[in-house]
């Protein structure tokens, strides 16, 4: 990789990822994430990203050059121009949960209904093999998708499903939060920046992981996604809104935003301010599947950097990720990259 030369990189104070990306010498790490990079991987890491820390897993850069004239771009304009899309699962959560995979936020669901959770075990066997089939027309399988989530949001209704129950299956569930991660919201939190949580799966879901696994919330992050409405009696009675589900998961959902309420089916509707977030025109989208750049789709931005989290098959991926986002952090990574990245995005 060439040194580059771009007067964007000659600022008298150089940012720490561009210094890093462009100054440092071959390094070797051992990974400390629970499944090692392959035998041969290291040979192909850039070593302009390699870590001096043991504690920092490593990460890919396909284009410095692109990502060192996104960061001064965005650096220049300043931390009132600059907003957070992240997915949630696998992407502010860790891939692996002590040596196991880790429970996604639908998968940890159980309704207290043995019945219903086989039901609604049995449309996934029926539908996942039609959301990863890349051979199947977009319209068609957008409203396969639109099928799947209508049949399991009604499941969860029929069967009764309760905010106990949620509050339970998140207590006995696999599932953390990436190191980092409360670093990189109070970064946020401290200079206004909103973070919006894609998912396609259930938002009272997500608030309840946030409030039992880091026990506080954070004012600028909004959850985008399928929000439910109890009863007095905390029963599921109905779901409010369009569905989000996995192919119109982005910034197009905007008016299903919400912040991480105190309480499990707080009323508090949709944020009355998603057009001001709209105003922010320069994007860091964090997410682990090729697919999640789509969660930017609906916003005019100016400039957008991607980072990814490979979590596994490495070597089988590692291209596609490497083309796909500006920046790959490889094996279940910390979040302590991207808390690094935004600093020096906003100093």
């Amino acid at each position: 990789m060439r040194p580059m030369t771009s007067p964007l990189l000659l600022s008298p104070s150089p940012c720490r990822l561009l210094r890093r990306l462009f100054s440092r010498a071959p390094r070797r790490r051992n990974p400390t994430t629970p499944r090692p990079l392959a035998p041969n991987l290291g040979r192909r890491l850039p070593a302009s990203m390699s870590s001096s820390s043991a504690r920092t897993p490593g990460s890919v850069v396909a284009d410095a050059d692109a990502l060192a004239r996104k960061v001064a771009a965005i650096r220049a304009a300043g931390p009132a121009k600059l907003q957070v899309i992240a997915d949630f699962d696998g992407t502010l959560t860790r891939y692996w949960y002590d040596g196991s995979r880790g429970q996604s936020s639908h998968g940890l669901l159980r309704q207290g209904n043995e019945e219903f959770d086989a039901k609604r075990e049995a449309l996934f066997e029926h539908y996942h093999p039609i959301e990863i089939n890349p051979d199947i027309p977009l319209p068609e399988k957008a409203r396969l998708m639109e099928e799947w989530w209508g049949k399991t949001h009604g499941l969860l209704i029929e069967g009764g499903l309760t905010q106990e129950a949620i509050k339970k299956s998140v207590a006995d569930a696999a599932i953390a939060f990436r190191d980092g991660v409360v670093e990189l919201f109070e970064f946020l939190e401290a200079r206004d920046i909103p973070v919006l949580v894609f998912s396609a799966g259930l938002a009272d879901i997500i608030e309840e992981v946030f409030r039992q696994k880091l026990h506080r919330s954070f004012k600028n992050i909004k959850i985008v996604s399928n929000r439910m409405v109890f009863n007095e009696e905390g029963c599921l009675v109905a779901f409010k809104g369009k569905t989000i589900h996995v192919l119109n998961k982005n910034e197009h959902s905007l008016d299903m935003a919400a912040p991480v309420h105190d309480s499990l089916g707080d009323p508090n509707g949709s944020i009355d301010d998603y057009s001001l977030v709209k105003k922010r025109t320069n994007v860091l989208l964090l997410g682990d599947h090729i697919g999640d750049l789509g969660m930017s789709d609906g916003l005019n931005y100016e400039n957008r950097i991607a980072a990814g989290f490979l979590n596994t098959n490495i070597e089988k991926s590692l291209k596609d990720y490497s083309e796909a986002f500006d920046i790959v952090y490889l094996n279940d990574a910390p979040m302590r990259g991207v808390v690094e990245l935004v600093s020096d995005l906003c100093p």
